[in-house]
């Protein structure tokens, strides 16, 4: 059954435009507004950070959530003169589809960028294509890579329960779709702002520890961003090698192998039949170790790939998330001069360090949450590679195997 349909309104991302800065944290409020405002109002919506085992938190939900992206379907509009692809969208936990093209994707993926930009990392989507984008092939990668997207939202104790990510996968009609869809850009708790919907329940910090967090999560981000790339960069080299120079060597090995068979079959010598036989067959299996060769990559290094490649659309965020806190941290720093010429009281400055505290609570909640699926999907993906390889290398063994069986010792 198809999921829930819109019509043909613009819902797209061209009808809404980013900030003009790169990072929307320093968009308008900005960061003085969230600084020093005299009394924050209370928000409805509230994201709370308590300490757990590892230190700060997100509250997790007591139930989650996935959900499923399928069955891809070619769309049409305008009579026909422009075509899309439309995805259907089940969550497990209602069971309920409905339906999105990419452009509505675009529009999700830069609401929770301006909402939550400031605090978590928000990875870019699949790049859009434009040609080629009916292709079986290119349809297959990008709803696979869709669907990992979906996946990391829910997986997000925060996202996943914001309002802008539920209206996505639970609206009912047209009408409630357009509704929700206006809300969201009306939203006002963006950018720095989205602090002051938290609440640490912990004690507050000082601003030489606020900072000695920071350069810590810079540090190891930017580190690890650099060990994610290397190793694309490896494993690119790698699928070019197994794809293309590794099976031409041994289909090389086989075709000299069948070729020498042939030469002594032709020697007219009666008791070699067993002998060319055998070269035959070793010729024959290392044209097939060049097959697997090939199609190795697809089922162990193509999911070690694409894990790199989602980590490092989420490292290429942090250096905006640690931008926004050295700023905050800076304008903490420069309050002193401010307090000294009376422009703004010790108070102030106090409620200041306060809320870069809150801030700096927010990273340590979200580096705890992003250690915890480092952990897992890198254990998950690197053993799943593992697997795969012995498996391979076993398969190659055993045609070994077979083909030394034809040989007697002498």
């Amino acid at each position: 059954a198809g999921g829930i349909q819109r019509g043909n309104s613009r819902a797209g991302a061209s009808s809404m435009k980013l900030p003009l800065n790169k990072f929307p944290g320093f968009a308008k409020p900005g960061m003085e507004q969230y600084l020093l405002a005299k009394q924050l109002a209370k928000p409805k919506e509230k994201i709370a950070i308590i300490v757990g085992d590892y230190g700060p938190m997100w509250v997790y939900p007591t139930s989650t959530f996935d959900c499923v992206v399928a069955d891809p379907r070619k769309g049409s509009k305008m009579y026909g003169l422009k075509s899309y692809i439309e995805y259907q969208l089940t969550p497990t936990n209602t069971n309920r589809s409905v339906n999105h093209r990419y452009k509505h994707f675009d529009w999700l993926y830069e609401r929770l960028l301006v909402k939550f930009g400031s605090a978590i990392p928000i990875p870019s989507l699949p790049d859009k294509q434009v040609t080629g984008r009916f292709e079986e092939e290119f349809i297959k990668m990008r709803m696979e890579r869709l669907q990992a997207w979906m996946t990391r939202m829910c997986r997000h104790p925060v996202v996943s329960e914001s309002e802008v990510f539920q209206q996505f996968l639970n609206f009912r009609d047209e009408k409630e779709w357009k509704t929700g869809k206006r809300k969201a850009e009306k939203d006002e708790l963006v950018g720095v702002m989205i602090f002051s919907t938290m609440e640490p329940e912990a004690p507050d910090l000082d601003l030489i520890e606020i900072e000695q967090k920071c350069d810590a999560v810079g540090k190891f981000t930017k580190a690890m961003d650099d060990g994610v790339k290397e190793l694309l960069t490896v494993g690119q080299e790698h699928w070019k090698r197994c794809t293309g120079t590794l099976p031409k060597e041994y289909q090389k090995i086989g075709k000299a192998l069948q070729s020498l068979a042939a030469v002594f079959s032709s020697s007219g010598y009666q008791g070699e039949t067993d002998l060319n036989d055998a070269i035959t067959e070793a010729g024959k299996t290392y044209e097939e170790i060049a097959s697997l060769v090939a199609e190795q990559p697809k089922k162990d290094l193509h999911f070690l790939m694409e894990c790199n490649h989602e980590y490092k659309g989420f490292l290429g965020c942090f250096p905006d998330i640690i931008g926004a806190h050295k700023g905050a941290i800076e304008k903490v720093k420069e309050s002193d001069k401010l307090v000294a010429t009376s422009k703004i009281t010790p108070q102030d400055k106090q409620t200041m360090v306060k809320r870069v505290g809150t801030m700096s609570y927010a990273l340590q909640a979200e580096m705890n949450h992003f250690h915890s699926n480092r952990i897992y999907d890198y254990n998950s993906v690197i053993r799943l590679y593992l697997e795969q390889q012995v498996q391979f290398y076993e398969t190659i063994a055993e045609k070994l195997r077979q083909a030394l069986s034809r040989f007697p010792v002498m």
